[in-house]
């Protein structure tokens, strides 16, 4: 039944969908889903919670050895945005139905407001924190404001990443394809990683750029 709810929350949404259309494609009897999810959000809730231990496990344990290798350095950034990113876009599992199924709920959910923060800050913030005291590290100093816009940035990316809409094929004339997660991963962490450098290298100059100077004032003369 979970496959069958994220097969068609994914492909509908969340509005879109109905407990009949899921119970009938998993085959079930229709009081199923509800008797084992209750109402359809709490099933919603349990369908985006499934993989989402999953992937986080892979990033924490991925986030861990980066630190680890780095020892007694910080991580570097790019370790950093690869830990986050590599788990989830490569592998075999990218080829699986279920797995691009559950990508695209994601992007869904992180474009979705209101309801679509929530889930998203209860699923996935406690291990982002982990990231950011990690970027934190390897961006000494780093203005809080820029650490998050760039996150932002990075998790904007990413979720389009995992929508896989084409859309970029037909931008591209077909020199890329939104379904090759492997080589978006390879292009986005430089990119990213080369996003929060410049960041930190230009906060310096915002905040000079910001401080009032004081004029010099010459002497007049009657």
């Amino acid at each position: 039944m979970l496959d069958a709810a994220e097969g068609e929350f994914s492909a509908h949404g969340f509005d879109g969908v109905t407990l009949r259309a899921i119970a009938k494609r998993a085959d079930v009897d229709l009081a199923l889903p509800n008797y084992y999810f209750g109402p359809k959000h709490q099933l919603f809730e349990a369908v985006l919670m499934r993989r989402a231990e999953i992937v986080n496990q892979w990033r924490e344990d991925a986030l861990a050895e980066a630190i680890e290798l780095a020892k007694p350095n910080p991580p570097t950034v790019e370790s950093i945005i690869r830990a986050y990113m590599e788990p989830m876009l490569t592998g075999p599992h990218v080829e699986d139905q279920g797995w691009k199924n559950y990508y695209a709920l994601v992007a869904y959910v992180n474009n979705a407001p209101g309801w679509g923060g929530r889930l998203m800050a209860q699923h996935f913030d406690q291990l982002i924190r982990k990231f950011l005291d990690a970027l934190r590290l390897a961006l000494p100093g780093m203005n809080e404001k820029d650490l998050y816009w760039g996150y932002n940035c990075f998790s904007g990316a990413l979720t389009l990443a995992l929508a896989q809409t084409g859309r970029i094929d037909h931008l591209s004339g077909g020199v890329c394809h939104s379904d090759d997660l492997a080589d978006a991963c390879e292009h986005m962490v430089h990119f990213i990683t080369g996003g929060f450098e410049a960041a930190r290298r230009a906060a310096p100059a915002v905040q000079t750029q910001g401080t009032p100077r004081k004029r010099k004032i010459k002497n007049a003369t009657a």
